[in-house]
Order: structure tokens, then sequence, then C-alpha cells
């Protein structure tokens, strides 16, 4: 029989009969939504201890390989043994142990102590160095993750193929959601944690252990703000801060630390936003410097060494330093923002929550681990104090205990005959038969039945304290003390108020301004010509058959906008062109921003702001016109290019830009004209308003040209006062 071959269409249903159509909702729920789970639950989102499971399972193999009290080990030993929880590859795990660790310098607290080169966090290119040469051991600091876990602090879960345990959580004894950063991006959900100071976090924390309801004015006053590893400056706006605080969402700015070298006449950054990298930073420093937008630096250059980060720019004479870093602020990632998104796994459920309910939840979290412990430790105290009993029973009467031992004929009957002697538990007589021979004298028993009264007193307090949730509450704060007390540090972020900041308008951080003229032609080629350029050299170079179609006087720091014949509009900052002479042709528009195909500027104007009192005047081919006030064109974000910003109907043959009533001098095809007032026009507030008629043309006929009319001759003889009206000859 022939091999069928490879998709051949006999393989497949060939019959509708045949054929099961699926619903798109059945496919996403047994196809798509297991697997969206997965990544939620399983990879990406941390959870109420503050850590992924990827996290969980690294540091929990660490603790069971003793690498918390014993010497370091090789990473690729730690590695090895971490893929018996971990099945997802060995440079995955590594690569989540050195963000762990001391050397890589992302977290506030390290859980790793580290030997050897781990890279760094504020560096993407600086590799770390591969697992066979680097050495690691748990800090003591993870003392506080793994306190009570071998007390039934918490549940142990089968690995992925079922041949050993791993924790479901680890029982932290202090808020580590909090103060270890965290970013994940899962499906459809992302979180974003940024760290706070340890702390701080104990304080604010132990204040919702004694009044569940502190207002969160207070929790800010006790957690100030984010404390991020990197250093530099926190921008505070108390508002903001508390609009994070409430509803984990929010933006928080960070700007660079810096020292100005006047010996040398350098700037030395020292410390940068947690959120940027240096490559980054220098290469947009670098892009700068090539546009010829930061003539301050001459040179610079990455400085790290043993003593930490540091980024040196070299400054040209006279230049004031504080500036130039307002100006390095303004345009690189030396200042940018940290996006907080407080998405936190709550029994297996992504929750986003702000920082009251987050430490809420931990607390109910310690409670139930805390309370665990103490069950466990209530569990042996009970079962010693039940076995001391039953020796307390023997004290009575040690020669009959002898003589029933050794009138019992066989072994398996000295337990039985015990029970039976002294009314005793299985439990207690097999304690009793397992006593030394050497022991069963008055002195030893009696030396062990004086426990008794402390173990009942110290299981009398374990019970009170587990009836009392006001007592397991101020334990948790006597732990927190500790911590705090133990592995508290000052800020490195350092918080800066709105006041404290040096704020730069544009003319005093863009030194090259300027007066120019900025002339476009029909054919869209663009001159930026300085005014001393010009002096005695008013002859413009174009190319053959091309025209001037707008011409203006202005410095170098407004926004350009160029409206196009596809009805679209670009916009530009004066000083993104190069001054140029009066005789070369000047930038290509189409090219330099990057219009479509075919597409032509038809209009410039030059703005510093979009002023709603005024407007612009569009003219279409079918006679009609309309003013839009100037604000209709303004935009929020910092996009280059905007649709539809006027109507598709006719195309356009004429825009002006109208701060006050101007005359107007249209003409159409057949050579008719007629002048008008611009006011005659209705103001749209809609961009692609069709307008309304102005001149009227008939059919076949189109208008031809509109323009400002300066000097015109016998002006009166054209003037219509209504609209719409019909072009004159004369």
């Amino acid at each position: 029989m022939a091999k069928k071959k490879k998709n051949d269409p006999a393989e497949y249903p060939q019959t509708e009969a045949e054929i099961r159509y699926q619903p798109i909702t059945e496919t996403i729920e047994t196809n798509y939504m297991p697997y969206v789970m997965s990544v939620i639950i399983s990879r990406a989102i941390p959870e109420i201890d503050g850590f992924k499971p990827s996290h969980r399972k690294l540091l929990y193999t660490m603790y069971k390989m003793g690498l918390l009290t014993g010497p370091r080990t090789k990473s690729a030993n730690v590695v090895g043994q971490t893929m018996r929880l971990n099945p997802h590859g060995d440079a995955a795990i590594y690569e989540t142990m050195v963000r762990l660790t001391r050397g890589n310098e992302a977290l506030l607290h390290p859980f790793v102590d580290s030997k050897g080169s781990f890279g760094k966090q504020y560096s993407k290119d600086m590799a770390y160095a591969a697992s066979r040469y680097t050495e690691v051991k748990l800090d003591p600091f993870c003392q506080e993750l793994f306190r009570g876990i071998d007390k039934n602090a918490v549940d142990l879960v089968p690995n992925y193929d079922n041949t050993m345990e791993e924790p479901a959580l680890l029982p932290t004894t202090f808020p580590n959601i909090l103060i270890s950063p965290n970013l994940g991006i899962a499906v459809g959900l992302a979180s974003s944690i940024c760290s706070f100071n340890l702390a701080e976090v104990c304080d604010g924390t132990i204040a919702l252990l004694r009044n569940p309801n502190t207002p969160i004015d207070r929790l800010m006053d006790l957690i100030k703000a984010p404390d991020f590893p990197g250093g530099g400056y926190l921008l505070y706006d108390r508002e903001k801060m508390k609009k994070v605080y409430e509803t984990g969402v929010g933006s928080i700015p960070l700007r660079a630390k810096y020292e100005y070298d006047e010996k040398n006449n350098c700037i030395d950054i020292l410390e940068i936003p947690y959120s940027s990298s240096i490559e980054a930073i220098m290469g947009k420093i670098a892009d700068l410097i090539k546009a010829g937008k930061l003539k301050e630096v001459t040179d610079f250059r990455d400085a790290i060494d043993l003593n930490g980060f540091k980024l040196t720019l070299d400054l040209r004479r006279g230049i004031d330093p504080e500036k130039l870093m307002g100006k390095l602020f303004r345009l690189t990632d030396l200042e940018n923002n940290f996006d907080c998104n407080f998405n936190v796994l709550i029994n297996g459920s992504p929750r986003q929550l702000g920082i009251a309910e987050i430490l809420k939840e931990w607390i109910s979290f310690r409670l139930g681990c805390y309370r665990r412990e103490v069950e466990f430790d209530l569990g042996k105290k009970r079962d010693k104090l039940h076995l001391l009993m039953g020796l307390g029973q023997i004290l009575l009467d040690i020669d009959k205990a002898i003589r029933i031992v050794r009138s019992t004929e066989k072994d398996a009957d000295v337990v039985p005959n015990l029970m039976e002697g002294f009314a005793l538990t299985r439990v207690q007589a097999e304690y009793i038969a397992d006593i030394k021979l050497r022991n069963f004298n008055r002195e030893y028993i009696l030396n062990r039945v004086q426990e008794i009264s402390d173990l009942q007193k110290q299981v009398a307090d374990l019970e009170a304290l587990l009836g009392d949730e006001i007592k397991l509450k101020s334990a948790i704060a006597d732990q927190l003390r500790e911590i705090k007390k133990k592995y508290g540090k000052p800020r490195r972020t350092q918080i800066v108020g709105a006041g404290e900041i040096s704020v730069y308008d544009d003319d005093e951080l863009f030194d090259e301004n300027y007066q120019a003229r900025f002339i476009m032609t029909r054919e869209g080629y663009f001159k930026k010509i300085t005014l001393q350029s010009l002096r005695g050299n008013d002859e413009q170079k174009l190319k053959e058959g091309d025209e001037i179609l707008c011409s203006e006087e202005c410095d170098n720091r407004p926004e350009i906008v160029f409206f196009t014949d596809k009805a679209q509009l670009y916009r530009a900052k004066a000083s993104d062109f190069e001054p140029v002479k009066a005789s070369a042709l000047g930038d290509y528009l189409p090219a330099k921003l990057g219009m479509e195909e075919d597409e032509h500027p038809v209009f410039m104007k030059c703005l510093y702001e979009y002023n709603p009192a005024h407007n612009f005047i569009l003219f279409f081919e079918n006679g009609k016109g309309v003013r839009v006030p100037a604000d209709r064109y303004a935009v929020k974000s910092s996009r280059r290019r905007q649709t539809a910003v006027f109507s598709g109907a006719s195309p356009v043959v004429a825009i002006f830009y109208e701060d006050a009533p101007i005359d107007l001098l249209l003409t159409d095809s057949q050579g008719k004209k007629m002048l008008i007032s611009s006011s005659l026009l209705p103001v749209k507030s809609t961009r692609t308003s069709t307008g309304v008629s102005v001149m009227t043309v008939k059919s076949r006929q189109k208008l031809q040209s509109a323009a400002i009319a300066t000097g015109f001759e016998e002006a009166e003889k054209y003037r219509k006062r209504k609209i719409p009206a019909s072009g004159s000859i004369r």
C-alpha cells in the first residue's frame, strides 16, 4: 500500500459530517486560558511573600543545601540542584540568581552573598561570568525568609515530577513584597513593584498592626517614598504619591545624582534612576553631540571602577553645569519615571492593591504563618509533657516497673504490661521502655519530672497566645522591631521636593538661540537661514521652476507645523534643522519628516503656543472655506504626525494663519477674482469640517488660488461683503 505523503488531504475529514465546528469561546477556554493562568500564577506575578516561583525555588534549594550557614559553593552546583524544582533550564535559573546577588546591585537587601563577576543592574552590556567561575551562598538576611519553615509555617507541595516537596510560599518575617523590586509581564497583566526602605516599611506595618484603620497620610509619614538600590533623587509630589499609595498605580519621577569637579571642569554622574542604564544614557548623549544639540560637552566616558558607578562629562569653558544638567535631564534618561503597577497574587488570584492593602494582606499571611509555628511548638511541648507525666507515674513505684520488665518473658509484652501496671498510654509506655537501665533511678526520674511544671506553664502561655490575636500581632511587631534594628539601612534614594528643584525654561537651557528666516518652497524644500547669514545676500537658490511658498522670521525655539496635501500635519522643532546659507537648496521635507509617497507640504507655520483666539484658514477647490481654531491642532503627546487635520472632500488650495482679520484675494480657473475679509468665514470647532461656500464656481470650474491681499490696486472693486459670491473680471 502506498505511503501517504505529509499533509495529504486524505488524512483530514472530507465531509461536513466529519468536521467538528468549535466555537471560538471554547477554543480560548480549552487551549488558551490554561496557558494564560500558568503564566500569571506560575511565572510572572509575585505572591504576597514577595517572590515569583523561580526566586522561591532557587532560594529554597540553597537553604536545603546548607548554604545559609555553610561556605560558598560554585554557582553551577546551585543551578544544577535547583533544576530538581525548576525545569526551565540552567540559563534561566542562573539569570534569576544573578539578580538576587549582592554583586549585581539590583536589590536594597540582596539574598545571595556572591563572589565573582555578576554584572550590574545599571548596565545592559556588562555581562556576568559563567556559573562555573562564580561562587554563592545565602546572605545572613535570608534567616528572615526561612524562620519557621521547619515548624510547618507554610504548606509544602510536590515538585513538578512528584519526587520531593517545596514550599508554596516562604514565611517571610517582614513585608518582602515591598522591600524587593519586582517586574513581571504575564498575558494581559503586568506587575511593577518598586522597593521601599526596610526600616520605614517595618514602622508602617507596626502601625497597621496596632490600628488597621491607620489613615493613609499617617502611613505616608512613616513610609515616606520608594527607595531604590541605585540611589539618585526622587522628585516628590505628595498628591501623586498618595495616589500610588491608595491605588497601586502611578508614576514616580527619578533623577540622577551628580557632582561638579571644578578643578577638572567636568561633571561626574554618580547615581542614575533605577529604570535607566548607562548604555542608554551614553547613546543618547552621543546622538545629541552628533546632531549639534549638545555643544557644551567636549567628551564623555564610562568611568565605572571598584568604587562604583561614574559617568564623566568633560565641559567647555564657561559652561554653567546646573543649566547643562537641566538640559540633560530634559533630553536623556538621566531623569525618567518608574511606572508602578502593584499587581500581586493573593490566594492564587491577581489583585491590584495599594500600599495599605498590601500590608494588610501580608499581616493576614504572617498571622497564619506565625499561628502555625506556635501550634507546632505547642504540639511538641504537649507531646513531651505527656511523656513526662507517664514518667511521673513510674516515680511512684520504680521497683514495680523493674519487676514488670524483669518478669516479662517476651519483648513484645513489655509495653502492654507497663500500660496495664501503671495505666499508661502506649506512647508513654514505649518511652519508659526505651530508658536505659542505668537511668532507672530516682535521681534521673526526679530531674526529668521537675520539667513538668515549666512545660505546663509554657503550654498554657502558648494556648493563651493562640487564643489572643492581639498577642499574636504584638509578637509579630516585636519581630519587625528586631529586624529593623538588625538590618535597617539609611535611605539610598534622596527625597527632593518640587521647591528644591532648579527649573530652567527653554531660553535658558538651549543657548543656541538666534533669529532666523524659515523658508519653504512649493517643491517641498526647507531652509533655516540665520539673519546674520542673510545680510547682504538675500538671493535664494531654488530648483528650476520652484518658488517660495511660505516665509517667516522668528528665533530658534518654536515648533513648526507643516500641512500637507494628504490632510496630514507634521511637527518639528525649529532647532531640529541645521542653519544653511541662502545659496543652498536646504532640507527636502518629505524625506526629513518621513512623509508618505506622493505627499507634499502646502503650508508652514512657526508656533510658540496653540492660541485658541487664533485660527487656521483653509480654502478648497470646490470654492468652500473654513476657519478652525489653532488649539484644535494641539496634542498632549509628542506625536510628530497628525492625521485628518482638514476635510478631504475637495483638494486644498491654500492655508493661512490668522491672529487678526486679514483680506484674502480668491481667483478661480476662469480668472475671476473676489476680495473678502477673513472675518466672513465661520469658525468651526471640528478640524475636518467641509466649511461653507465662499466663491461660487460653475461646473468644471474650480477655485485656483488664494493669497493675502497686500497692496492690491482697486481692491474695493473686487470686495464682497457677503458670502457666497461670484468673482468678477475687471
